[in-house]
């Protein structure tokens, strides 16, 4: 026996795929609360978990004509959010590692036109307490003159992304260096 939800399931993706442009509506009021929990439960970001939901949807809409049985929408959409969680928390791994390789090669790297004065010092080991992505963030902004939208064309990140990093780095610096 069917469950009353992958017959209403069925019948709305057997309506969008008649023309009926207003069953997709009402499928994703059905599920894209549930695949944003889903995203979440991989990512535990819930404005990363709404785009990779937003994004599975584009994929969902792009082969629902296919579907031919219904009633493994929810699974079948559910996997798709899966696969596109796991694959953002592996491009995450993979830019941090590029990040942590980068910023060891930095260490290594003086600043000739910049005085070693205690302060410059003091100020570089705080900045080394920082997490990966503010410590490239802060490089990036102060040192290389980069502007906001630049970063976030680089790091493939929103521009208000990138601000909010920006500014909790500068308020964890100012914490630091008060004592």
């Amino acid at each position: 026996m069917q469950k009353p939800n992958n017959i209403e399931d069925s019948w709305l993706i057997i309506e969008y795929q008649n023309g009926h442009k207003n069953a997709l509506t009402l499928l994703v009021k059905r599920w894209h609360t549930k695949f944003c929990k889903q995203a979440y439960y991989y990512v535990k970001d819930a404005a990363i978990a709404k785009d990779i939901a937003q994004d599975s949807w584009q994929i969902i809409i792009d082969k629902i004509s296919e579907i031919e049985d219904g009633n493994k929408f929810g699974s079948w959409g559910l996997a798709i959010v899966s696969r596109k969680s796991i694959d953002w928390l592996r491009k995450e791994k993979r830019d941090f590692e590029k990040m942590k390789v980068y910023f060891e090669e930095e260490k290594q790297i003086s600043i000739p036109t910049l005085k070693n004065t205690e302060l410059i010092q003091k100020l570089r080991k705080t900045i080394e307490t920082l997490s990966i992505q503010q410590q490239l963030i802060i490089r990036l902004f102060y040192t290389e003159g980069y502007s906001l939208q630049e970063i976030s064309e680089q790091l493939n990140l929103s521009k208000g992304t990138v601000k909010s990093r920006l500014f909790y780095a500068r308020e964890k610096l100012k914490l630091k260096l008060k004592y």
